[in-house]
């Protein structure tokens, strides 16, 4: 007996389907997320994800039970559309939470689920009562509520996305937002995927096992980019973590004191600034600026002042804010070490110097020297 697999039946995607969900879903709920105060909501976002891919799971395993329906290609497809609704739901709920630096409140996230399964076992119940016009009218309807719903997210997501990218900035001296892109890029997936299922419905009829092949493929990208984030959550944990701190991003209020003479707070003035040039030089020195992923008040620590005097010192005496300025050392010191050690790649190069990201890295060396980094190594400097 031959035995032989069908690529055009959705059947064996939807087994496909099934097993990746599963097993991901367990690969999910057994990674441990360290104990922190503010690791929580990773932990939750991580169930509530195992818990979407479970029941992605538990669906196609329901629509295989029932093979023998007639018109099973259609019945594969409500049942996907209602396997999408709820896992829209979950994982758009599940990055929201990862940008935000408070729980979002799941009671509108329980609302949610609760209305895709009351609409979800009405379009089960409608189909299978075999009424094919009051099942068309509510599977309509059904598409424009979870077409709502997509819109409420994404106004959402939108909104805590630039929220995260601003603490980002006011956190760390540096630009950090490739670090989140995935998770914008996740979340456009999330919505593609019920866009894409919705004009399945409403204009195509076949084809279902490419739009599952589609799926399978999402499943596997998402699930590795959120367990890779598990591991280095700790960048938007600790802006988070100080905003929290500080709620409302301002300083704390400090007791009026009585006005000092104009000498003493000029002499004051000078003393700081002093002090600041000798802990710039010292931190200079030591190549500190080669560090990334601390955060300002870490690094005016590190020079011996405070965020606030360190901001002033260089907007009065450097004329320019630090982060130009360190970017400025970073490309120094890059320049020569393209032409002292030329075994070494441009994009090692980058990150030596304090570069986190290669394309940034690239960005701001042709900006400040007018050419690439393998130009400037080729021409020896010379361009």
């Amino acid at each position: 007996m031959e035995f032989t697999v069908n690529f055009n039946d959705i059947r064996v995607f939807q087994w496909i389907a099934m097993v990746v969900a599963a097993s991901l879903a367990i690969v999910m709920l057994l990674i441990k997320v360290p104990h922190t105060e503010h690791a929580k909501k990773l932990t939750r976002a991580k169930s509530m994800v195992a818990l979407s891919y479970l029941f992605c799971a538990f669906i196609f395993g329901y629509t295989l039970t029932h093979q023998s329906v007639a018109s099973y290609e259609n019945f594969s497809a409500m049942t996907m559309l209602i396997n999408v609704a709820f896992s829209t739901t979950t994982i758009a709920f599940s990055l929201i939470n990862l940008l935000s630096y408070r729980y979002v409140d799941y009671s509108r996230l329980l609302v949610s689920i609760f209305a895709v399964f009351i609409v979800s076992i009405g379009l089960v119940e409608l189909f299978f009562n075999g009424e094919r016009n009051l099942f068309n009218i509510a599977l309509i309807s059904g598409i424009v509520f979870f077409s709502a719903l997509c819109i409420y997210y994404i106004i959402i997501f939108d909104k805590w996305y630039k929220h995260s990218i601003v603490l980002l900035e006011k956190y760390y001296d540096e630009d950090e937002e490739h670090k989140l892109k995935w998770i914008k890029f996740c979340f456009i997936l999330v919505m593609l995927t019920e866009m894409f299922i919705i004009i399945y419905l409403l204009f195509f009829k076949s084809f279902m096992f490419v739009y599952i092949g589609f799926y399978i493929l999402f499943l596997l990208y998402f699930a590795g980019n959120f367990i890779s984030f598990i591991g280095s959550h700790k960048l938007l944990l600790d802006a988070f973590g100080h905003w929290t701190i500080r709620p409302s991003g301002k300083s704390p209020k400090r007791k009026r004191n009585r006005r000092k003479p104009e000498a003493d707070v000029e002499a004051e003035s000078r003393s700081s600034d002093e002090k600041i040039r000798k802990g710039l030089s010292q931190w200079v020195e030591k190549k500190k600026y080669r560090e990334y992923d601390k955060g300002r008040d870490e690094i005016a620590s590190e020079i011996g002042t405070t965020k606030e005097l360190l901001n002033q010192y260089f907007a009065s005496e450097i004329g320019k804010d630090f982060r130009t300025w360190r970017t400025e050392l970073r490309i120094e010191d890059a320049k020569q070490l393209l032409l002292a050690d030329r075994k070494t790649s441009t994009n090692v190069i980058g990150e030596m110097v304090g570069f986190s990201d290669r394309s940034n890295f690239h960005r701001q060396f042709t900006k400040l020297v007018g050419c690439s980094p393998k130009h400037w190594r080729d021409t020896d400097g010379k361009i």
